[in-house]
């Protein structure tokens, strides 16, 4: 039921570009997204020791003041974080490319409807660049939340260096949840929990999404795109775009959200280092969730529990319709490769199917991260709902819910999963099939080959069969034509002189051809030439051994 009430919320289509490729900026055709960098897994999470250090690197303390304002950041809330591995992770370098940062508010509030808030008589909607920098700090640090305000969500579009700065000092975000997002790690984790106080959760999480064809840019893209024409001709790179027949793409994107959860109120962010390529906007989510606000079957989870996690939760959900939707256009895809191969024999074809199935061998992973993100929510206790605000009932209510949503949800990642797998099964299915049609038609060949060969053998036999009938007479006339004295009176030679210099001559021929091959079973293999030169010698040594050892082994 959850499935079909939210699918009216999310295929909800806007007529801005979001949703479509974007043109080459040189020559106006279409152009593939850069590919996603090969993610360290190693630093996704705080556990981890040293964050951001490779041992081929030497670590050194800093000795920097540190600002203890929101300028400061990461370093006045974190300080193991030095400038060294703030700068190895390239979390404030990345975010230099965007001049400004457009912030989106919306409120769910404890009756659980939805909400846009007006921050500081600004509306619900914020453009932060240089000149209103204190503006924002002071929207964040000192206006106040409302009572009946339960989860107060932040949308962040083109994430700025000083943005960034004031989201990490105002809620004491670790510095994993900005650098793993920015560099495309999968991750989930929760930090500094108290009991029946809170605590906080991060989910980076890639998915696929589609890339529309016949498209037009209403944004500028900060890197150089690839022209498919290209990318089609290098290596199998899985975390770039892959083209499909019928001009769409499918992409990776992703999602990186991170939860202050408290008693009387949490907060919920959101952000996106740069939409441009299509990928998810801030916008673009800020309008989905509300419409997830309308759904009558979300607004009576809200009103059943107070647990802010549920928002989480559904925003999880956008990435699930963009797996299925990708999904779809992926089965006529792949049903068009099969149509190739059953009417073509071209082998060609065979390396659009490994390209596919490497792809798809990736897509498995992303959606066992994506099962992971999920399972990781729903068994994550929230420590504010142990608080006295809430009752027993209450409590087990919330319990109750979570478990039947994150399963639902889980269900819906099997369903991908095994359609993946089906698609994969076809893909292989496909490949038998191209290799299958190109042994049938080299065992074709192979088959005209041999019945050629066998007629050549057949009149090769025919010549052998004339030449043993005249071979009796060529021997017999070669004989009697010998000029020796047994047959020719008055010779010089005789057959006896003859039999010696034709079986010496056979014997020396014999001795060079062996002595010549650096293989032969009269030798080992690349003997020497000096011990290849005596082989008739060695040769005779061992016939006259072995009897003798082979005795010695009887008696033994």
């Amino acid at each position: 039921m959850a499935v079909r009430t939210l699918a009216a919320a999310f295929r909800v289509r806007s007529d801005n570009s979001d949703d479509l490729a974007l043109q080459h900026p040189k020559d106006g055709n279409t152009a593939m997204p850069p590919a996603v960098p090969a993610p360290p897994y190693r630093h996704a999470a705080p556990s981890g020791p040293w964050p951001w250090m490779d041992f081929d690197v030497e670590t050194s303390s800093s000795t920097t003041a540190i600002d203890p304002s929101w300028r400061g950041y990461p370093q006045n809330q974190f300080g193991n974080w030095t400038p060294d591995q703030v700068g190895r992770s390239k979390m404030l370098d990345k975010c230099l490319l965007n001049r400004s940062s457009t912030i989106y508010w919306m409120d769910v509030l404890n009756d659980g409807k939805f909400a846009t808030p007006d921050m500081g008589g600004l509306g619900s909607t914020m453009v932060v660049g240089t000149e209103n920098e204190d503006g924002f700090w002071d929207v964040l640090h000192r206006q106040q939340r409302p009572d009946n305000v339960r989860v107060r969500s932040i949308f962040v579009d083109d994430l700025t260096s000083p943005v960034l700065r004031m989201l990490g000092t105002r809620y004491n975000i670790e510095p994993f949840f900005f650098t793993s997002s920015i560099n495309w790690i999968p991750s989930r984790y929760q930090e500094a929990p108290m009991h029946k106080q809170g605590d906080h959760i991060t989910v980076t999480l890639p998915f696929v999404r589609t890339l529309r064809k016949n498209s037009r840019s209403s944004r500028s893209a900060p890197t150089t795109p690839t022209p498919l024409s290209q990318s089609m001709s290098s290596r199998i790179n899985t975390q770039a775009a892959f083209p499909m027949s019928d001009g769409n793409m499918l992409f990776i994107d992703l999602l990186a959200i991170h939860m202050v959860r408290g008693v009387k109120t949490s907060t919920i962010i959101s952000y996106h280092p740069e939409s441009t390529w299509c990928r998810t906007s801030a916008q673009r989510l800020h309008s989905l969730m509300q419409l997830v606000g309308g759904s009558v079957y979300w607004q009576k989870i809200f009103d059943k529990s107070q647990d802010p996690t549920f928002v989480f939760l559904a925003i999880l959900w956008y990435a699930l319709y963009a797996w299925d939707e990708s999904f779809e256009l992926l089965y006529n895809h792949v049903s068009e490769l099969e149509s190739k191969v059953l009417q073509t024999n071209n082998i060609e074809l065979t390396r659009e199917l490994h390209i596919l199935q490497a792809h798809l061998l990736h897509y498995q992973a992303l959606l066992h991260n994506f099962e992971l993100s999920v399972k990781f929510l729903a068994k994550t206790h929230n420590p504010a709902m142990d608080s006295d605000a809430f009752s027993d009932d209450q409590r087990k209510e919330s319990e109750y819910l979570m478990k039947r949503e994150s399963e639902n949800l889980l269900s819906e990642i099997d369903r991908l999963e095994k359609r993946r797998a089906m698609q994969s099964n076809r893909l292989k299915n496909v490949m038998d099939l191209a290799f299958a049609t190109v042994n049938i038609d080299d065992n074709s060949q192979t088959r005209k080959l041999t019945e050629a060969t066998v007629r050549d053998s057949a009149a090769m036999k025919q010549i052998s069969y004339l030449t043993m009938v005249f071979l009796p007479a060529s021997f017999l006339a070669s004989v009697f034509g010998m000029n020796v004295a047994e047959f020719n009176p008055g010779a010089l030679q005789s057959l006896a002189h003859y039999i010696e210099v034709t079986i010496s001559l056979t014997l020396l021929t014999i001795y060079v051809v062996v002595t010549l091959q650096t293989h032969s079973t009269f030798h080992e293999r690349n003997a020497p030439f000096l011990r290849r030169a005596v082989w008739p010698a060695l040769t005779f040594w061992k016939m006259m051994h072995k009897p003798r050892e082979k005795s010695e082994k009887d008696l033994v």
